[in-house]
């Protein structure tokens, strides 16, 4: 069986303690490849370093919650690195402190999109990202937010290359936003947990949705209702460890070899055979990401 695990924090503790023996392990499961996407901007370097693993591929842009700290972030890779969450706070589940509501400005757009782009050049990600709206949990507002949003998805047009996109209770937003850039921008909207009506408008929108965690919780009926709609061609797996969990497993346990555990509990609702639904999937994320 041959997966790819789309999503995945391989630079944030605890898998970072030891990424060798976490890619190690994800082999001998089948999983031969994952993606590791940027949360802010002085992770670039790290990933860079990451990529140089075997079935390492990395996606690099700033995450929603950081829209408010646009300067700090310039700034950090110019220099002085600005604050970065603690230890295993990848994706924490408490706005951090300090966010403002001024938007960002044209001239700290502009810096910011010139170090990302000049970035790109050298390290050659696979997509953009992870980049997106929240307004859920995040320290910064949708007025910070989608500037930064809006640049960085045109950014990923320009250069033709697939978003991935995080989204908490902004769809409405999220989807006006993909929808100026129709039939020229390919992406994925990750960790998807809501039900098939909003994953139809996300794939007619000319979007991939990723199921992980989420499609494995037998409480989660939403979800497990629409993993029986999604079009097959438009699916990928992922785990987002180590940030959510899966049925039974704790978010800080979770690891890539468990998107072979996602791909059971996919194929299951699909009635399919789960050498078929990985063959899909890994076609599909192959194809997205133009993976080898």
């Amino acid at each position: 069986m041959n997966l790819v695990d789309t999503h995945v924090h391989l630079n944030h503790p605890p898998l970072s303690d030891d990424p060798a023996a976490v890619l190690a392990r994800a082999a001998a499961g089948g999983v031969t490849r994952v993606v590791v996407p940027a949360y802010d901007a002085p992770c670039w370097e790290d990933l860079e370093n990451l990529a140089k693993h075997v079935g390492v591929s990395i996606a690099l842009g700033l995450h929603p919650w950081l829209a408010h700290d646009l300067a700090g972030q310039v700034a950090g890779l110019q220099g002085s690195p600005p604050a970065r969450p603690a230890a295993g706070a990848v994706m924490p589940m408490e706005p951090m402190p300090g966010a403002g509501s001024a938007a960002p400005t044209a001239a700290e757009l502009d810096r910011f999109v010139y170090q990302l782009a000049s970035r790109v050049a050298t390290a050659r990600p696979v997509a953009i990202g992870e980049i997106g709206l929240d307004t859920k949990i995040n320290a910064s507002g949708l007025a910070q937010q989608m500037p930064l949003f809006e640049r960085q998805l045109a950014l990923a047009v320009d250069l033709d290359l697939p978003v991935i996109l995080h989204c908490r209770g902004a769809f409405e937003e999220m989807l006006a936003a993909v929808a100026k850039h129709r039939g020229r921008l390919r992406g994925v909207l990750h960790a998807f947990s809501r039900g098939p009506e909003l994953a139809e408008r996300f794939v007619d929108a000319g979007l991939h949705i990723a199921l992980g965690g989420a499609a494995t919780r037998v409480r989660a009926t939403q979800v497990r209702r629409a993993v029986q709609k999604i079009p097959l061609e438009r699916l990928v797996l992922e785990t987002d460890s180590p940030s959510i969990g899966l049925e039974g497993i704790n978010p800080e346990e979770t690891e890539p070899r468990h998107v072979h555990d996602v791909a059971v509990a996919v194929a299951a609702l699909r009635h399919l055979a789960v050498e078929a639904l990985a063959e899909a999937t890994t076609a599909n994320a192959r194809a997205l990401f133009n993976l080898p």
